[in-house]
């Protein structure tokens, strides 16, 4: 199974960006998927989290302002971040997690201009 992260780009600070996670393989409703971020110099950190349960959970710095979702049948996730800092610039991956997988996807570049 790959994974294929898309949806970074350059916005100004206040913009929206959302970033989409497609799965080569049906995984999806087997899995927990996450969107992490690793900033410059910093060690790679959580931001949301999804559960095949359909709960959801996000890092204190983007509660908020980003909302993580799935589609299963399409075995796509998005990470939909509004209001947008220049601290949330980062490559941004996305991981799909279960029981006997886990998949990261390539990183997708994400940079907010002040």
């Amino acid at each position: 199974v790959q994974l294929q992260a898309s949806g970074g780009g350059l916005v100004k600070a206040g913009g929206s960006l959302r970033l989409s996670c497609a799965a080569s393989g049906s995984i999806f409703s087997i899995s927990v998927i996450s969107w992490f971020r690793q900033a410059p110099g910093k060690e790679r950190e959580l931001v949301a989290i999804s559960t095949s349960g359909g709960s959801t959970n996000f890092a204190d710095s983007v509660k908020g302002r980003f909302t993580i979702s799935r589609d299963n049948a399409k075995n796509t996730a998005y990470l939909q971040m509004n209001s947008l800092k220049p601290e949330d610039t980062a490559v941004y991956f996305c991981n799909v997690y279960g029981v006997n997988h886990d998949y990261w996807g390539q990183g997708t570049q994400v940079t907010v201009s002040s």
